[in-house]
């Protein structure tokens, strides 16, 4: 009886200080944490997708070697990776660059020959001569020399050449004054031969799988192998999370036809077995019905 008693007086003292806590929220703020703010630099911050639209391709930068270089000029007849980044960036570019080059090492496709990667610095301080050695540094980390002339770093001291790029691709971003930084998304862009948005991919890191396929697609199959081309049957792009994700409803198509060949196949072996059998056996039974050579049956 005393267990009984001492286990009510728990659940009503528990029940009590429940109540309690839910009817005196000033109490409660008294240990909430202040709500936090996001920085207004960071609120601007944005990364949409504009699939199918075409970049202006009659903007001017100047290349690594400080020559002046329209856009188009990246764009003969192979599709380009872009991504907006800066050069002096202590964090997230850095990062961007580390994840294209980790990619591309594992890709079988040539820069310069099958594709054209362009980075563009977002700060119109930044020199060519900044640019030469972020390339010297990225090309060396590649371990692919020979594709150091599909690599092209771009800059500009005409910010409102940036802001047409930045703004034709969804590319938000923003001075932020107390850290003396830019405050950008992350991500790259693949492009048709046309200058046609094709493909975005999210974040830092961009599985080789992705990008291969992404050039292959925005090259219209032009490049790649055989086994690619099933690829791409078999995986299909997502654009919500910028990845190309496995096509269920393709493989299951897929393996329902050859479920049913299958069993056909089966089938027709069934009936090629049961007519062989009885082809044999017909004169075993032909000779046991006709009479013995001594006359009896």
């Amino acid at each position: 009886m005393n267990t009984e008693h001492n286990i009510f007086t728990k659940f009503i003292a528990a029940s009590l200080l429940a109540l309690w806590l839910c009817s005196a929220p000033a109490s409660a703020q008294m240990f909430s944490r202040p709500p936090e703010r996001t920085p207004k630099a960071l609120s601007d911050v944005a990364f949409d997708q504009n699939l199918g639209d075409t970049i202006p391709l009659d903007t001017i930068f100047r290349d690594e070697t400080g020559k002046d270089v329209r856009l188009v000029e990246y764009f003969d007849g192979k599709p380009v990776l872009l991504a907006l980044v800066y050069y002096r960036c202590p964090g997230l570019c850095i990062m961007v660059i580390n994840g294209i080059i980790d990619s591309l090492r594992e890709v079988s496709l040539e820069a310069g020959k099958d594709f054209e990667v362009v980075l563009i610095s977002i700060d119109p301080h930044e020199t060519p001569d900044l640019a030469a050695a972020k390339k010297a540094t990225i090309i060396d980390a590649l371990g692919k020399p020979g594709q150091a002339k599909g690599w092209h770093l771009l800059t500009s001291p005409d910010e409102s050449q940036v802001k047409k790029v930045a703004a034709a691709v969804g590319f938000k971003y923003a001075w932020d004054e107390p850290t003396q930084q830019y405050a950008h998304p992350s991500g790259i862009m693949i492009l048709t031969p046309q200058g046609v948005l094709s493909r975005y991919i999210y974040g830092v890191m961009y599985p080789s799988r992705d990008v291969r396929l992404g050039l292959i697609e925005s090259a219209e199959q032009k490049i790649g192998s055989p086994v690619d081309q099933i690829l791409l049957r078999c995986f299909h792009y997502d654009p919500e999370t910028g990845r190309y994700a496995f096509a269920i409803a393709g493989i299951l198509r897929i393996a329902a036809v050859l479920t049913v060949l299958g069993m056909a196949g089966g089938f027709f072996m069934l009936v090629r077995h049961g007519q062989r059998k009885a082809a044999t056996e017909a004169p075993d039974a032909a000779d046991a019905s006709s009479p013995h050579k001594d006359g009896h049956v």
